[in-house]
């Protein structure tokens, strides 16, 4: 399993004026082979930080995705915000194991 965690940072509350694009990214991405999970969320303390969590069966998934239509759109709507950091990192993963609360 492949997880990948990112940070994007834009001014506070631009991410409201990409939501649609946020959201249809995810609907499309969910319906993508190998994709097991794949969410944007914004920072409740510092809301110019959308982050970016996914999880994928291989990292030739991943390679799938980035050549989608619906990833092409979306980096096209990310640009309008004009982002001033993206940092995204894909971790391999070997087990998981469930944590008890």
């Amino acid at each position: 399993m492949i997880i990948v965690m990112g940070e994007i940072t834009v001014e506070p509350g631009a991410a409201d004026k990409v939501r649609d694009a946020l959201a249809e990214m995810e609907a499309e991405t969910h319906k993508e082979a190998g994709c097991i999970t794949y969410a944007f969320s914004t920072d409740v303390v510092n809301p110019g930080t959308v982050r970016i969590s996914e999880r994928w069966n291989s990292m030739e998934d991943i390679e799938a995705h980035t050549k989608t239509p619906h990833m092409a759109k979306f980096m096209e709507s990310m640009a309008v915000l004009a982002p001033t950091a993206i940092e995204i990192k894909a971790f391999e993963v070997a087990q998981e194991v469930k944590l008890p609360l």
